[in-house]
Formats: C-alpha cells, structure tokens, sequence
C-alpha cells in the first residue's frame, strides 16, 4: 500500500473562507432534509435576517457560525466525506486510524498526550486539497491513499474517504482539547473510540455523548481493544454501552467493535466507512441534524396563533383621538372659530357701537391684556407642536391589543415598532395642524357687501345728523335757509326719524350677521377639526400603525418560514 503527502496545490475548488452564502450547487439539491440542504440553508438565512435585532443575539450568532460554516462545506468537495476518529488517552484511536489506513502513519502509546496534532488521510485526492486547508490540518500531517495500484485494490472502496486522527479529548494539553471541539462540530461522520475500561468516562459522556446527542444519524461509537475480553464480555460490554448511550438521549446507538491487533479487528469499522462514503450523504446528513437545532431553537419562539395583520379599528380610532388630544385640536379649532368671530365683527358689525366701545374704558385695555385678544383674532399660524409626555402618554397601550399573544421577543419590537417615531410626532403633529389651519386672509364676499352696507348706513345717519343741526341753527338765529330744505322747521321730526331708523337699521343688520356668523363660525371651527383630525390620521398610520403592521408582517413571515424549515 502506497501513501504520499498532499501537495499543497492539490486541484479543488477554490474560496473556501470567508462568509459565502449558502450556495444551490446540483449535488446539494440531492442531500437529505425537506427540500435539501441548500434550500434549507437559504430559510434558515431568512429566519436569522428576521430574528436580527429582536431576538437572543447568542442564538442569532450561532445560526450565524453555522451558516458560515455550512456554506463553507458546501463550496467545499462534495465527493469527500470528513471521518474523525475522537477518544480519550489510551483508547487505542491512533492504531485504529494506523490499522484502517494500513500505514503507520500517527504516533501510537499511551503516554498523555501522544497524537498532539491532527493526522489525515485521504482516498482520493481531487478536490481534497481545499477541504483540508479549510479542516486546518497541518500540510506536515496529510496523506493520501492515491496510487495508482490501490485502484486496483480494496481501498478503492474508501475512495473519497477522509479520515482525521485527533488528539485526545481528556488532554491535560487545553489546546489539544479545543482541537477536538472544533473538529466535531465539523465532521461529516464522528466515531469516538472507547475502550472496555474507560467506555462510561464521565467527561466523554459529559462533554460531547450529551451535547451531540441529537447527531445519532452521523455518531458511530467503536468498543476497541475487544481482544482483552471474553465472547461473552464483549456482549455484556455492548450491551450496558448501549443502555447508558440511549439513557444519554444517544437513540439508536450505533456500535462496532474492533481490534487493532488482528487484521481482522476492524472490519466493522471498515464497512461502515465503506458505506458512508458510498452512500455520500453524512454532509447532507450532519448539516441537517446542525439545522434541526438551530431552527427548533428558532422556532420555541413563535407563539401558536398567527398573529393579527395591525392594530384594530377601535384601537386605531383611541390612538388618533388621543393624538388630536395632545395636539390640542378641539382647542385649536375652537380658537379658530372665536378667531373667525372676531374677524367678522370687523366686517358686519355696527360701525357706531365700534365708535362707542373705543371712546368707553376698556378693562382688557387697562389690564394690558389687548394683546391677547388680537393674538387670537391673529390666530392664523396654528400650534407649536404637542408636548413630548403627551405624545408619550397616547402610545400606552396603542399594541395591547395585538402583543397578548406574541413571544415576548416578539411583542418587545412591536411595542419598540409603535414608538419608533415617538421624537418625531411632536413636530409632525404641530406641522399638520399649520398645514390643515386657513390663512384667513380670504373674506367671504359678503362681508364686504355688509362692511359696504353699514358704511352706507353711517353715512345716511350723520347726513341726517348734520342736517337736523343746521334747521336748529337757522331756526335760532331766525335766519331764512338757502332754501326750503333748511328753513323749514317743521323738517325736523321727519329727518329724525329718517336718523333713528337708519341706526336701528345699521343695529338690526349688525345682530342679523352676528348671528349668521356664530352659526357659520359652528361649522367652520367642526370642518377645523374634521381637517385637523384627516391629517393627524396619516400622521398616525406614517409613524405608528404602519410600523407595528410591517414588524407583525415580520413576526408571520418568521413563523412561515419556521415551519417550513421544520418541515
């Protein structure tokens, strides 16, 4: 038998670091699990993009590492199959390895530690090259079963076969160990190697039987040394191994007994090898059982009903009257509708009462408070912006409705989703009442017909004012008039009633369009608000609702995705 060590320009595939994606290569398509590996990669990759940020980040960066690792494996020879042999000190793993390979090709003993690096060797060697960089294993402990006269032998059934001899995993040497725990989370097909002595060693079992308890599918567990007992010993052995694997959560255990001292002993190991390499399915099969793990991990956090697409429409209705409270809307448009009141009476009103309040002392002028009301008859600009703790006070409670049923994870980023904009509604809501408010600098048409009307009113009155003092003073001083219009007194009482009417009239149609304008001014402050709330309802859908929708949105397709990848 012929061995040779692997150049390190072996022919592969090349890029085997990095953070790759999951590729869909052909022969992946064929490995096992719902809808082969690749596919079951690819939903795990989404599970994680919707997971990020919300849930437990350990269990987002192991999905990571297994991407990571997964995707590096399947960039990697397909026509290959990973073998570790792991055990403790003593267990005879070195001469198996040595007794398989037919070679002796890692150092044997049973002084601690004595395989102190990673051995390889390969049948076959297209394509191994890259794999075993990406393994780590030393170029100085690489070997490969490639000449041309095994072809004709019966390694050629190992073709595709590469097997590792680590160190120990009871090593006093730390490094030694943290060899062992990075290759097993690797290999394709992992035999720990036990002898009759030590088979129930407590760290074994502890640190690796336990924890990997779920791979039964790719675990094969070797009894060696078997030529130190009896026919029925060996039985007995098997037999309490296989009760104390199973107590372990080991299903199924798979076990072979071997000796390294007869040429025989390791048949069994050697036709499981034969088997696994033919059937070429232990990568598919390690990296779906990796996948289980993960996505059962996952999906513990999807609650059991699906959840709903938003907030209600009664929940929708509280959140936006709570906003129109905290923006001040009704006082806004009831401000605006004294506001209106106020303009108006500048256009309708009697002009001589105007006259007659200005030349009277004014309390709110003496108070100094004239400002205020023309601030309010000048009200065109609107509010500033609702206050920060009320905005805050409207979003309690704004998901309750919808988080009872979500894994807290999950009803943590809905609620995080509703105040996501919570700085920004202040400003929003502020800039949506200035753009909903008139510029009141349009008069309804007649206003001024009014305004014109009573002018003319005034007028008519101090006319006949004017001319009542004239007949008085040509009648006291005995003076005859220009003409008959102002000599004769008797025109008095006439002109005067002609003024008295005129102001009641100027009177009465001021009291007229006061009240027309108290009605109007009622239905301009109600389309105020009607306005103001449109527009603080697509404030409300923009920063709130539309966020809790697409992270609910989120949370489904999480919950989709995770039964998909459980199958």
């Amino acid at each position: 038998m012929t061995t040779s060590a692997i150049p390190a320009n072996a022919p592969g595939p090349s890029g085997a670091s990095g953070r790759p994606a999951p590729p869909a290569a052909p022969e992946a398509a064929a490995e096992p699990g719902p809808g082969g590996v690749a596919t079951r990669l690819d939903s795990l990759e989404r599970l994680v993009r919707y997971g990020t940020g919300r849930l437990d980040r350990d269990l987002i960066d192991d999905a990571g590492k297994l991407l990571d690792r997964a995707g590096q494996r399947l960039r990697l020879s397909g026509d290959h199959t990973v073998v570790t042999l792991a055990g403790g000190t003593g267990s005879g793993k070195s001469s198996l390895f040595n007794a398989v390979c037919g070679l002796e090709l890692s150092p044997t003993g049973m002084r601690r530690p004595m395989t102190s690096k990673a051995h390889a060797c390969v049948w076959g060697l297209d394509g191994a090259g890259p794999l075993l960089d990406w393994l780590d294993v030393d170029k100085r402990h690489r070997y490969a079963r490639a000449s041309a006269l095994d072809l004709d032998r019966a390694d050629s059934s190992l073709h595709g076969l590469v097997l590792i001899d680590l160190p120990d995993h009871d090593s006093i040497q730390a490094v030694h160990r943290a060899e062992v725990d990075r290759f097993v989370t690797i290999a394709d097909l992992l035999v720990w190697v036990v002898d009759p002595q030590k088979y129930a060693d407590a760290a074994l079992h502890r640190n690796y039987i336990v924890p990997f308890a779920r791979h039964a599918g790719v675990t094969l567990i070797v009894l060696n040394q078997v030529d130190r007992l009896q026919s029925f010993e060996i039985d007995d052995c098997v037999a309490d191994l296989r009760r104390l694997l199973e107590a372990e959560g080991l299903a199924d255990p798979r076990i072979v007994t071997t000796s390294a001292v007869s040429e025989r002993g390791v048949r069994g190991l050697r036709d499981v090898l034969v088997d696994t390499v033919a059937a070429r399915r232990a990568r598919g099969e390690r990296l779906d059982v990796d996948i289980d793990r993960v996505a059962e991990r996952l999906a513990a956090l999807r609650g059991p009903a699906e959840p709903p697409s938003g907030i209600g429409a009664d929940r929708r209705a509280e959140l936006v009257q709570a906003l129109t409270d905290a923006a001040g809307a009704p006082a806004v448009a009831e401000a605006m509708e004294s506001a209106y009141e106020l303009r108006a009476a500048d256009f309708v009103g009697w002009p001589v009462s105007a006259l007659v309040t200005r030349l009277r002392s004014d309390p709110l002028r003496r108070m100094r408070l004239t400002e205020l009301r023309e601030e309010l008859r000048n009200a065109f600009t609107g509010p500033i912006g609702a206050q920060q703790g009320d905005v805050d006070t409207a979003l309690q409670g704004v998901t309750d409705g919808v988080t009872g049923d979500l894994p807290e994870p999950w009803a943590r980023s809905v609620r995080a989703a509703a105040r996501s904009h919570a700085g920004e509604l202040p400003e929003a809501l502020g800039a949506s009442l200035m753009d909903a408010l008139p510029t009141f600098n349009q008069v309804p048409g007649w206003w001024w017909l009014v305004k014109t009307w009573q002018y003319f009113l005034v007028l008519v009155s101090g006319l006949g004012a004017l001319w009542i003092a004239l007949l008085l003073i040509y009648a006291v001083v005995g003076a005859d008039g220009p003409g008959a219009l102002l000599g004769e007194t008797g025109l008095i009482p006439y002109v005067l009633i002609l003024v008295v009417c005129t102001l009641g009239m100027g009177a009465l149609t001021s009291s007229a369009c006061r009240n027309l304008v108290a009605l109007s001014s009622a239905k301009h402050g109600q389309r105020m608000e009607t306005h103001m709330r449109e527009r603080i309802e697509q404030i409300a859908d923009e920063k709130v609702l539309e966020p809790v929708a697409a992270e609910l949105d989120r949370y489904a397709h999480f919950r989709s995705e995770a039964a998909n990848l459980l199958g």
